[in-house]
């Protein structure tokens, strides 16, 4: 919307005079928006105060799943009682391929004590935000997104045991020209459709991979990106079953190929709209202030114990070898793909697009709960003055002599968990036991699982 209609409580009900029913959604720990659709009437109602939603969002896990591990929405002795969701109305969009229905973000709210819920993601995000708003800083990001399109369907992944399914395209085509109009209704469709639904894509295109596309989500103040990038996963899902398409965002579904990654940028910005990675007091390093440099230390010696949330799944860690281009050590190079993360500054850009890449966080992020964790390690390497773990790495031999990082979501989870972490320091004790919990579950699940690479390897010869 323009800065000139503004939806507020006062045009709300003009805003809607013709809807009957509006889409509503809170996104969960796993990055999924768990919503439904609401009488109009009974939405102008609740637009102002906000309405119950049953917690039981934060008690289960991605398939429904009640937590087997100790948290305050889980358990025999947990109630299962509403929280209180209120209204975002600056998230208001439109639904192109749902009838053009209006859809609305809620944030959630504890209702004991009135405040932001501590492990609701856009809140995370919020305080991130909120924190460099005090020192009259914006924080801006992108994020992009790599994934296999299938021509498949829920019932027939089901019935082919998720295995053997039949990719959207065939070979190794990276930005090919052809590959897409194959399937021109479904690419075009998504690119427009996103554009109206206010998740503009600045770019998307085929990726290395039978299946496999890219897309640039445009540039946005943090906040904004944070629901866009979610939006846009959802989208995705949705605009592919119009097509017959499902799209997936997994980090490695196939040990052959490259994974998919979801490489967030970073810049901030004053209130003269300058770029303080490129304006300001210079380091050391050329092209890079000060700011910049105590953002990407804090970011660097933060990224251990955040890295669950970066890579949030068993399967991400498959993602995170050597030789596929994906970090695994605490790095940073200039114009660097082999780095943790990536330093982009002149003269590979201009100095206003000087900006920082996280290269380690994989397609299946909640986006909301990444954005918000880098944005807090490199506010306090800021605040703190930190100074940088280690030199540019110049080569992928480089990286693999510095701190490596974890091989597992367990291992993951423990740096995270440990007392003192800097996630602690950063993302608060609430928010770190409640998500710690929910890795742990994720981690059992995965332990008491039987593989079908076991079945093939000892079912008939152990």
């Amino acid at each position: 919307m323009t800065q000139e209609n503004i939806l507020t409580l006062d045009n709300l009900a003009d805003s809607l005079a013709n809807d009957s029913r509006i889409k509503v959604a809170a996104v969960d720990i796993d990055g999924l928006l768990r919503g439904k659709i609401i009488h109009k009437e009974k939405f102008l109602q609740v637009a102002k105060s906000g309405f119950g939603f049953c917690s039981v969002v934060f008690g289960w896990d991605i398939q429904d799943k009640n937590y087997t591990t100790p948290m305050e929405f889980a358990g025999k002795d947990c109630q299962y009682f509403d929280l209180v969701a209120k209204i975002d109305l600056s998230s208001y969009r439109r639904i192109p391929w749902e009838d053009n229905m209006p859809f609305f973000f809620v944030s959630l709210f504890h209702p004991t004590t009135g405040k932001p819920l501590y492990c609701c993601p856009r809140n995370v995000l919020q305080s991130a935000v909120d924190e460099f708003a005090e020192l009259g800083i914006t924080a801006y990001c992108g994020v992009e997104f790599e994934f296999f399109c299938f021509k498949e369907t829920t019932e027939s992944l089901a019935e082919k045991g998720h295995s053997q399914l039949q990719p959207l395209t065939l070979g190794m085509c990276g930005y090919s020209v052809l590959r897409p109009l194959q399937n021109q209704e479904f690419y075009y469709n998504a690119f427009d459709w996103l554009k109206q639904f206010k998740v503009d894509v600045e770019s998307w295109h085929t990726e290395t991979g039978p299946g496999v596309f890219e897309a640039a989500v445009m540039y946005q103040n943090a906040k904004e990106m944070g629901d866009r990038a979610t939006l846009f996963k959802t989208s995705m899902k949705q605009i592919g079953l119009k097509h017959n398409v499902m799209p997936s965002f997994m980090a490695k579904p196939y040990g052959d190929q490259p994974g998919c990654s979801g490489h967030m940028h970073f810049s901030l910005k004053d209130s003269n709209g300058d770029n303080l990675f490129a304006v300001g007091e210079p380091s050391d390093v050329p092209n890079m202030t000060k700011n910049m440099q105590w953002f990407l230390a804090g970011v660097l010696r933060g990224l251990p114990s955040i890295l669950a949330i970066l890579a949030p799944t068993i399967n991400s860690y498959k993602r995170l070898v050597e030789n596929y281009w994906a970090p695994v050590s605490v790095s940073w190079g200039i114009d660097s793909r082999h780095s943790a993360v990536r330093v982009i500054a002149p003269p590979s850009t201009s100095a206003s697009a000087t900006r920082l890449e996280m290269r380690v966080s994989g397609a299946d992020i909640n986006p909301h709960l990444a954005l918000a964790a880098v944005l807090k390690c490199g506010y306090w390497g800021i605040q703190t003055k930190q100074s940088l773990p280690s030199g540019p790495s110049n080569s992928a031999v480089d990286v693999t002599n510095n701190e490596r990082l974890s091989r597992t979501l367990q291992e993951a989870t423990n740096v995270m968990d440990a007392k003192g972490s800097v996630a602690r320091k950063v993302l608060g004790n609430e928010f770190i036991d409640h998500y710690v919990s929910t890795r742990r579950h994720e981690w059992i699940l995965w332990q008491n699982a039987v593989t079908d690479y076991e079945l093939k390897r000892y079912m008939e010869l152990v």
